[in-house]
């Protein structure tokens, strides 16, 4: 006879993600010629709710190399950036769940998209991915049998030698 039982587990409730770009200017001490790279270090971030939405708050740093003095010379600049981000995410379920879990991921590492010389100041974009959680407690019911299921036979090496003996004595040769 089948019954049901709730169980309660941790969930994905919500989920998705979202391309953010931001763009941010420098002023390097030197006056730059050309822009010869832009990295993106340091990627840090974490995430809370509030109310209805999920905030994400985030670091890095910057560092563009450049050339200046018409280009017969290098140097780089550094530049560390917070961000904030708000975004909302749908429930898959409608639940009453008080202790949920914000779980943040970064699909697309922050990277240049752009980096340009504005009036002596080095404008650049920077974009990145995150993909955003909402983990929370959910029940789920399931249906089990009481009826245990029957024991196999266990088989030991020693019984196959004997059943192989006792089929070579019980075959008859003769037989047709």
């Amino acid at each position: 006879m089948a019954s049901t039982r709730e169980i309660v587990t941790k969930a994905v409730l919500g989920k998705g993600k979202r391309t953010f770009s931001t763009t941010n200017s420098v002023t390097p001490e030197v006056a730059p010629s050309t822009i010869l790279g832009c990295w993106v270090i340091n990627h840090t971030f974490s995430g809370h709710k509030n109310k209805d939405r999920i905030e994400i708050s985030g670091s890095y740093d910057v560092n563009i190399w450049y050339s200046c003095f018409d280009d017969t010379k290098t140097e780089v600049v550094r530049d560390s950036n917070t961000y904030r981000e708000v975004v909302n995410i749908k429930r898959k379920e409608d639940s009453d769940v008080t202790n949920e879990e914000i779980i943040v991921r970064s699909l697309k590492q922050p990277s240049c998209i752009k980096a340009e010389i504005v009036d002596g100041k080095i404008v650049y974009t920077i974009e990145k991915e995150l993909g955003i959680e909402l983990v929370g407690d959910t029940k789920v019911k399931i249906a089990y049998d009481e009826e245990e299921d029957p024991w196999d036979d266990l088989i030991d090496d020693n019984d196959f030698d004997v059943a192989e003996k006792q089929i070579d004595e019980e075959v008859k040769e003769n037989y047709l």
